[in-house]
């Protein structure tokens, strides 16, 4: 996406600077983003840039200080920034930027189907799909539900399979465009453009039977406050089913890909700490990258029946 410094001469310079970067001279990309920064200090993609040229340069104090000057001069960081300074091991884990969050599917959208389903055989919805079918059999619970949140509902690729069993179908994602095509396919009841925890703040306490969260808490750092506020909404008897990243390890890491990869006993916590008994947390990959299918835990919790 084109973003103007305002200075005619910094924009050439950052434009051929992006071309040696794609050709991999990295070395030259950088020269030519500090030619550009001379002439526009404040131009923060410029910065940005910058960094992750030193990257490629193995010159890790460099671009951690060019990332910390994105931040100086764009705090909102659309750029994502800060988790790269986590990356670099200069920042603690941290909640992800939203407006990082918003800008990457805002752009992602028109391809967003095809490059999942076809580029990272992506198969997150039928693994939730059947492993909700699976905890509905195991409780002796029928498989149809009065109604249900998708949380980051994209392009509605979750909530597809789940609205023939669904009297009310409601979305909520933080992007405008995912939900755009979302509502022209005409799965849900009503949509929403939001932050998911603030929008389950907003829903009525104890009225949903099934909330739905798939491929969405990779982008959460602590899991904790997601889970309480689906916990919240959900009815006596209600289920929460997600699906996260996971690695080895208990806690959470930020993955290369900038996304968050939980230990099974964070998940665990995280569900026991707002009052959910977890019914299921199977080992299993919703999506390839580089052809090699990624870590993952498909995990099903329910709300007492009585509270």
């Amino acid at each position: 996406m084109f973003q103007s410094s305002g200075d005619l001469t910094a924009d050439r310079r950052y434009a051929f600077a992006q071309d040696f970067f794609a050709r991999g001279d990295f070395a030259a990309a950088a020269d030519l983003f500090t030619q550009t920064l001379e002439l526009a200090p404040r131009f923060a993609p410029a910065w940005f840039a910058l960094g992750e040229a030193y990257e490629k340069l193995d010159r890790k104090a460099d671009a951690i200080a060019a990332f910390e000057k994105v931040l100086q001069h764009d705090a909102n960081d659309p750029y994502g920034a800060s988790l790269r300074l986590v990356q670099l091991g200069a920042a603690n884990v941290k909640e992800m930027p939203a407006n990082y969050v918003r800008e990457v599917f805002d752009q992602y959208a028109e391809r967003f189907d095809h490059a999942l389903t076809r580029g990272l055989s992506y198969k997150g919805p039928e693994l939730l799909f059947n492993a909700v079918r699976k905890a509905c059999d195991d409780a002796g619970q029928e498989f149809r539900f009065n109604s249900m949140l998708d949380l980051g509902c994209g392009t509605g690729l979750g909530g597809a399979p789940f609205r023939p069993l669904v009297k009310t179908l409601i979305g909520v994602d933080l992007s405008p465009n995912m939900v755009e095509l979302a509502r022209r396919k005409d799965i849900y009841d009503r949509l929403a453009v939001g932050d998911i925890v603030t929008f389950l703040a907003s829903e009525p306490a104890h009225t949903c039977d099934l909330v739905l969260a798939a491929d969405v808490f990779a982008y959460f750092a602590d899991l904790a406050p997601v889970i309480a506020a689906c916990s919240r909404v959900l009815a006596p008897g209600g289920v929460l089913a997600f699906t996260v990243e996971t690695h080895a390890g208990d806690g959470i890491i930020l993955g290369e890909k900038l996304r968050y990869a939980h230990g099974a006993k964070h998940v665990q916590q995280a569900c026991e700490a707002a009052g959910l008994s977890v019914a299921a947390l199977d080992h299993a990959s919703t999506r390839n990258e580089a052809g090699v299918p990624v870590p993952g835990l498909i995990v099903v919790a329910t709300r007492p029946a009585h509270d």
